[in-house]
Parts: structure tokens; C-alpha cells; sequence
């Protein structure tokens, strides 16, 4: 009984007991929801956000020193922008357009000068931005070492005793102007293949070969077939030695052959012209190789 007595609160007691509990319920409430890491999170991003910055502002640092132009390039690509920006006006960026448009390309600073028609004072700005391709320095060299070995050793060209292609060595070859090892070795070898040149024209069959440099093994060097070489006897030979032959693909001479057993001998080169995929372009040629 005296313990119950205990459990009997005044009206003043009992509401200062529940606004207790409501304040305790209130401070419970506040701290599940106020996030007491909040003001961490905000340093870290923070910092994330100052790293993040300073790789944007280098970007923007790059950026702008690309589109300064204050790097190399090669003149032949530059763009109507980049010219633009660089000082070129429009008529000397079109001079330059037209001049690819021709599939040609500038090869120093004094040439884009001549085409584009800038100053020399804009040339000076741009020509140590410029960069061409390493091979069009060894074509200056190699105009400058033909003009020295024409100035030298023209009288001495001029002496040259035209000889007989087959009887040629690679000494031989190699004399003349625009024929280096490779060249000389590729002549050899296709002579190789054949077993003798009939025909100066068979040059132009050999890859590598400019223009002039047939033109300068034509005013040096001329065909002797040789008395003592075997021609093909196109009514004899097997399937397999007319397949041998340069000229003839496998398929060619199996027709031949076929042509042949039912039809009887070819009596010269026009007969043979009329075998089906004959290389009809190559038949003067071919004809010096074979007998009927």
C-alpha cells in the first residue's frame, strides 16, 4: 500500500512527466535525422571538386595553346580555319586549295611562299611551324646529287657503249642514272625468269622502272636474242613445259594443248591468238619465244 501511494501524481506532476517524454521523443527524432557527417562530406567534395578544377583548367590551358598553332604541321593540310587564324588571307588559302586539288603538294617554306603568294614577312611567322615529311628532304638531296653527277659525268654517260641487255652485269646496269642495286638485281632476275630478252619493250613488264630510266637503259642498251637458245615448239611441247612459260598461265596452256589435239597444229601466232585469255597485247613478244 505504501508502494502505490508512490504511483499518485499531482495534475502539475503528471504534465511536466509527459512534457518530459515529448522532449525526449523530440531528441531522438533530431538525431536520427540530422546528419552529423554532412559537414565532412562537404570538405571531401570539396577537395574532389578543387582537383577537378585544375585538371579543367589545364584542358583549358592545352586548348588554348593548340589553337594558338604552337606546334608543327604540314602546311599542305593546313585548314581555311587554321590559315585564318595564322594571317593567310582568303585568296592565298584558295591559291593553295587549287594547288591540291591537282594532287600536288609544297615541299619547303620558299615554295608554299610561291604558291600562296604570302608575304615574307608572314613566311618568317609560319615557316618554323612548318613540318614536311622526311622523305621530301631526301628528294632535295637527291636533286642536288643529280644535278652534281649530270654536271660531272654527262661527257662520260655520253661514252657509254650500248651494249647487249642479256650480256649486261649489274656493274653494267648500275652505270646508268636512276638504277641502283635494286633496280639492277630486279633486271637480272626477270631476265632470269624468261631465259633471254627479246624485246627492249619487255622493260616496261618490270616493276619499279620509271619512264626515264627506260628511256636511259633504251639509248644504252639493245636486244641480241642469242643463236644458241631453244625455242618453244608450240605443236610439240608438254602441258607441262608450255605452262612454264612467263607469258602462259596454267589455264591458257591446257587450252593449247587441248586446241591442238583437235585441231591439229598452230601454224603460226595468229592461230595461237584465238586460244581463249591469249594475251593478245603481249603477241609480237611471245612469238620470238616460240616456234610452229
Amino acid at each position: 500500500m505504501n508502494f502505490i501511494k508512490y504511483l499518485h501524481f499531482t495534475k502539475y506532476q503528471r504534465t511536466s512527466i509527459f512534457l518530459f517524454f515529448i522532449i525526449i521523443i523530440g531528441l531522438q527524432v533530431f538525431y536520427l535525422m540530422i546528419d552529423f557527417d554532412a559537414s565532412e562530406n562537404v570538405d571531401y567534395k570539396n577537395e574532389q571538386w578543387s582537383a577537378f578544377q585544375s585538371e579543367v583548367d589545364e584542358l583549358k590551358l592545352d586548348k588554348q595553346n593548340t589553337k594558338t598553332g604552337n606546334y608543327l604541321f604540314n602546311p599542305n593540310f593546313i585548314s581555311d580555319y587554321k590559315g585564318y587564324k595564322l594571317g593567310m588571307s582568303v585568296e592565298e588559302i584558295d591559291r593553295l586549295m587549287r594547288f591540291r586539288k591537282e594532287n600536288k603538294y609544297v615541299n619547303s617554306p620558299e615554295e608554299f611562299q610561291k604558291i600562296t603568294g604570302i608575304s615574307d614577312s608572314l613566311l618568317n611567322k609560319m615557316a618554323p611551324l612548318f613540318k614536311f615529311p622526311n622523305w621530301t628532304q631526301q628528294k632535295t638531296n637527291f636533286k642536288s646529287q643529280k644535278a652534281d653527277f649530270v654536271k660531272k659525268d654527262f661527257l662520260k654517260k655520253e661514252k657509254i657503249e650500248v651494249l647487249d641487255i642479256n650480256q649486261a652485269t649489274q656493274e653494267d646496269l648500275m652505270k646508268l642514272y636512276g638504277i641502283g642495286e635494286g633496280l639492277s638485281s630486279r633486271i637480272l632476275k626477270q631476265k632470269e625468269i624468261l631465259g633471254y630478252f627479246v624485246s627492249m619493250e619487255q622493260m616496261k613488264d618490270i616493276w619499279g622502272l620509271s619512264p626515264e630510266v627506260i628511256n636511259e637503259l633504251n639509248s644504252h642498251f639493245k636486244v641480241v636474242i642469242p643463236s644458241t637458245v631453244k625455242k618453244i615448239n608450240v605443236n610439240d611441247a608438254s602441258l607441262k613445259e608450255l605452262s612454264q612459260f612467263s607469258y602462259f598461265k596454267y589455264a591458257v596452256a591446257k587450252q593449247i594443248v587441248t586446241y591442238r589435239s583437235m585441231n591439229g597444229n598452230f601454224n603460226n601466232i595468229e592461230d595461237l591468238a584465238k586460244i581463249k585469255d591469249f594475251p593478245v597485247e603481249k603477241a609480237k613478244i611471245i612469238s620470238l619465244y616460240l616456234e610452229f
